[in-house]
């Protein structure tokens, strides 16, 4: 996919569909990157916001499922509840994207899971530190251990660790490890976050205060492998997650993530649709 972009040749797999958007959170690289991934496969993309639809006047969520999915070809959704999301996938004829919920945002770990692939070869067994907050990428890191088999450490606040159950499945490549130096020593990858997700924002001062010693600093990477990596989904928040110069620096792989987005989810719509003519 990503070669296909450099060279302006593009499959026309998506050619007279149409890739319905059912967004009820703000986006900047989730939304572009799906929209620019229908227009490159000659599809099209309708960006349905929260007051767009008839769901800004009660109609049910398995209701509105019913109708997008008899009309769309695929469903791409970011929403707050996994529960939501759910609800359109069993109501929805259809393949359903997640696109971002509260508890997951797996399309983010595709890109960074290739970003480290085109970067440094197989990630099987290597050392990931993940700096912060355990939100729902963090949950889909959790997921990326057990399934590509490297190991996870996790710093975090105390009232601010991952899901416990979601940690407990993961066969044992994730772990907690309380000291941030501890976490990140000889790691092949540094990850991080932002303080505060979305819907978080009227938290800032108390979670400012509490992730105040989990910043990204060159430092903190100084004790990782030599050819450690530094990821973050952005947006970032320089002098808050991160320091401006290591995001800003040469071990940052942020940029390769954000375009990666593009390309692991054009492979991921190929995936859902390739076989949907036979």
């Amino acid at each position: 996919m990503k070669s296909n972009m450099r060279s302006n040749s593009h499959s026309k797999l998506m050619s007279g569909m149409t890739m319905a958007m059912l967004f009820e959170k703000t986006s900047t690289r989730t939304r572009v990157s799906f929209e620019v991934a229908a227009s490159q496969f000659g599809g099209h993309a309708l960006f349905l916001a929260p007051g767009d639809s008839q769901l800004s006047r009660g109609e049910p969520l398995s209701d509105t499922a019913r109708v997008l999915s008899r009309m769309a070809d695929l469903i791409v959704m970011r929403t707050s509840s996994q529960e939501r999301l759910l609800t359109v996938a069993s109501n929805s004829g259809v393949p359903v994207i997640n696109a971002m919920s509260n508890e997951f945002h797996p399309c983010q770990l595709l890109a960074d899971i290739f970003t480290f692939i085109e970067k440094r070869g197989s990630i099987r067994n290597a050392n990931v530190a993940w700096i912060g907050d355990g939100n729902n990428v963090c949950h889909s890191w959790i997921h990326a251990a057990s399934q590509f088999d490297f190991n996870l450490r996790i710093a975090s606040p105390k009232g601010y660790s991952p899901n416990h159950e979601i940690l407990n499945a993961s066969c044992g490549r994730a772990h907690i490890i309380e000291d941030i130096t501890a976490a990140v020593r000889g790691c092949d990858v540094v990850v991080t976050d932002t303080w505060f997700s979305i819907g978080q924002e009227n938290d800032k001062t108390e979670r400012k205060k509490a992730f105040s010693d989990y910043s990204v600093t060159a430092e903190l990477m100084s004790v990782a492998d030599p050819n450690a990596l530094f990821m973050h989904c952005l947006p970032a928040y320089r002098g808050n997650e991160v320091t401006a110069d290591v995001i800003d620096g040469l071990q940052s792989v942020v940029w390769d993530e954000a375009e990666n987005r593009l390309h692991t989810q054009k492979a991921l719509i190929e995936f859902l649709l390739q076989d949907k003519d036979k």
